[in-house]
């Protein structure tokens, strides 16, 4: 199986970042995770997006606020999938960060989750991965399930007490 790089921009950016590391880790995803920011680390960042291939990525994660570039930076460098989360660190709320990640060039694309969304950036890394392997679409389909069963259960308590 291809691994995930995580890169955050700052340490941080660790307490939003874990999350997507942990749900990575629950799908039983190799994972690599990094310090780089694209203003105080170009050299680093560049270098890593550079051989992130030839190294067994298949999928980059970058995780950044404020001006949020270092998604960018890294698709610059790399055709791997790169997929942004946004992070409030600013007085914006992470509108600053969402817009530096979505508002990318044509030819160099940034997939954007939500601000601070990064669950949903390792399922979808997950699902990128999951493309040419099997046993990892079934680990999806089944995450798939358990929350569709927990909503219609939470569907039956509520027509239980009001209906």
């Amino acid at each position: 199986m291809k691994k995930v790089a995580v890169i955050m921009g700052s340490d941080s950016d660790l307490p939003v970042v874990e999350k997507c590391i942990n749900e990575l880790k629950k799908y039983g995803i190799p994972t690599e995770v990094h310090v780089y920011s694209a203003h105080r680390t170009p050299d680093e960042a560049i270098g890593f997006a550079k051989t992130a291939e030839e190294n067994g990525f298949g999928v980059i994660i970058s995780a950044a606020g404020k001006a949020a570039h270092l998604g960018g930076v890294l698709a610059a460098n790399t055709v791997l999938p790169v997929v942004g989360i946004p992070i409030k660190a600013s007085a914006l709320d992470g509108m600053d960060a969402l817009l530096s990640t979505v508002q990318m060039p044509p030819g160099i694309p940034v997939a954007s989750i939500a601000i601070d969304g990064a669950k949903n950036a390792a399922i979808f890394a997950a699902e990128i991965l999951a493309v040419s392997d099997e046993q990892l679409r079934i680990k999806l389909r089944e995450e798939r399930k358990k929350a569709h069963d927990a909503v219609i259960e939470k569907d039956a308590a509520v027509c239980a007490k009001f209906n």
